[in-house]
């Protein structure tokens, strides 16, 4: 009988286990470093003391804060960030049938800069307090949904060329907005603020917002494991998919609703972090294939690990100043993808 030559795959329950394990360090980790130097012995006795209720002394108070209310938040919203934008990943090069895709290729970000930067630039939307800048972001990442989807359908649905290209040209126009909003503000913090955001950071995170954008994560993510099949059918085409039952065109739009909400939710609160969504689906299927039931069930968690480190080194490299997470991710994720695209053979679908 001949070998079959397919490539091996890692068994998925260890897989993850062990990503899942990972995470688990490297959230904690993530909550132990930082500019403020903190020792280990402390910051496991005040998370001890946050989940149980329990007191510290009055010394401690400012440590304690530092842990509790400023990093335990930013690393958990990180992860969450991570996840959403790995698994967003994967369905929108499912959509559009382009491993080259990433979860801004519809240009939901780009519209949410402009609102977001509407706030820190122009101060609108003052009345909403801390959640100017998120509701913001949401509300003009929701718009730029509807302009994108109403710009792309066509009388035979969302198709993935068409999506693609209105994607990408209406990003080009909402970065024309957002470019002309920034040389028209006064110069200084502000537009340093800005900045910031559209590289994408964490550094604003606070146990208000995790809530919200946990619960969207996890219900878009819930949502794709669920249609997991009819995502290897439309990977394979049109015509295939269609054969197999699934009705491309309905699919496509239902995954278009599904990527916006949880991109435009994530941007809210973290701001353009790229890389993550691109890369991540293409290690994860070199581990695992392309069944996008084993690649839903690893990249979440890849992501998060991934994020939440880029997160730390943003803090450190600079400390006590901080880079924008999203130069980091740029950084480990072009020579990265870079080397992937040069091993022999990969193309979308695992081959």
């Amino acid at each position: 009988m001949r070998r079959s030559t397919a490539p091996s795959r890692i068994p998925l329950p260890p897989l993850v286990t062990g990503t899942a394990l990972l995470l688990l360090v490297s959230l904690v980790g993530g909550v132990g470093l930082g500019a403020a130097g903190i020792g280990w012995t402390e910051v496991f006795r005040f998370l001890w003391a946050g989940l149980t209720g329990g007191t510290v002394h009055a010394d401690d108070v400012a440590a304690y804060t530092i842990v509790w209310e400023i990093r335990l938040p930013r690393v958990v919203l990180g992860a969450v960030v991570g996840a959403g934008l790995a698994a967003v990943g994967v369905a929108v090069q499912a959509m559009v049938r382009n491993a080259l895709a990433d979860p801004f290729v519809l240009g939901i970000s780009s519209g949410a800069a402009v609102g977001a930067n509407a706030v820190i630039l122009l101060g609108a939307f003052a009345g909403l307090g801390i959640w100017a800048l998120s509701g913001a972001a949401f509300a003009s990442a929701l718009a730029a949904m509807v302009l994108v989807y109403a710009a792309a359908r066509s009388p035979h649905g969302l198709t993935p060329l068409r999506l693609v290209l209105t994607g990408t040209a209406l990003a080009y126009g909402f970065e024309a907005v957002t470019t002309v909003m920034v040389f028209g503000a006064a110069r200084g913090e502000a537009a340093r603020s800005a900045l910031m955001w559209l590289l994408g950071s964490l550094g604003g995170a606070t146990w208000a917002q995790v809530p919200l954008v946990a619960v969207t994560v996890a219900a878009g993510w819930a949502w794709l494991r669920w249609r997991a099949e009819s995502l290897n059918a439309l990977a394979m085409g049109d015509e295939t998919s269609a054969a197999l039952g699934v009705r491309p065109a309905s699919l496509r739009r239902e995954l278009f609703l599904v990527t916006a909400a949880v991109t435009g939710t994530v941007v809210a609160v973290s701001g353009a972090i790229g890389f993550v969504g691109l890369m991540v689906p293409h290690v994860v299927r070199m581990l695992v294939g392309a069944d996008h039931r084993r690649v839903l069930a690893v990249a979440p968690l890849a992501g998060a690990v991934l994020l939440v480190w880029a997160d730390v080194l943003s803090r450190l490299l600079l400390a006590p100043a901080e880079l924008p997470v999203g130069v980091i991710t740029a950084v480990v994720g072009v020579p990265a993808f870079l080397l992937l695209m040069r091993r022999g053979g990969y193309a979308f679908g695992g081959r």
